[in-house]
């Protein structure tokens, strides 16, 4: 029986959550870096023995609850793709947009300051995912410049989607698909376009 398999009972899922949407709820109100176990155990009516037995420490539940926010809804996007098109891209583009101005609008303070924690996680696990979808669609090239691809286009569609957050006034489906053609097809795109 493999990992996937394995049915994990609904009362500890439940409990999982709980403790996640208690940290999100308490992320609102203060910073991540005052919040205690305390805190996180109180407002989710649990005990630390619970809250331990899901999780080594807060910061441990911050990368979980990143993951499985977003990366859940990164992973559904692929998923429902036979292979990285202009739609797989961009769809991942406007779920990490989306997930950017609702965690900096619910956890403004916390948000900035685990930006970087946030980033690093982030791009980690598109990375990941990344590596997979580029396996799956191009198994016989080289291992390593399946990886560097991967990596390329994590830090690559984060930063866009920092940018476009900083800096942009346009919608994020219309600045993602500005950059494309040559993001799809190369930098000689302007040049056999016209």
């Amino acid at each position: 029986m493999t990992m996937s398999e394995i049915k994990i009972d609904p009362r500890i899922k439940r409990t999982r959550k709980l403790i996640m949407d208690s940290f999100i709820e308490l992320a609102m109100k203060k910073d991540v870096k005052d919040i205690t176990i305390k805190d996180i155990t109180a407002e989710a009516t649990v005990n630390r023995a619970t809250f331990y037995s899901h999780f080594t420490d807060k910061y441990d539940l911050l990368e979980k609850s990143l993951t499985e926010d977003l990366m859940m809804n990164v992973s559904n996007e692929i998923a429902q793709h036979e292979k990285l098109t202009e739609d797989t891209i961009v769809s991942i583009f406007l779920s990490i947009t989306t997930f950017h101005l609702s965690l900096s609008s619910q956890c403004r303070r916390s948000f900035q300051a685990f930006s970087v924690t946030i980033e690093a996680i982030i791009k980690k696990k598109l990375e990941a995912i990344f590596y997979q979808a580029l396996l799956k669609q191009h198994a016989a090239d080289s291992d390593e410049s399946l990886r560097i691809a991967a990596f390329m286009l994590s830090w690559g569609i984060y930063g866009a989607s920092v940018d476009w957050k900083q800096s942009s006034s346009i919608a994020p489906e219309e600045y993602i698909r500005l950059a494309l053609p040559y993001f799809m097809y190369g930098m000689d795109f302007y040049v056999t376009a016209e």
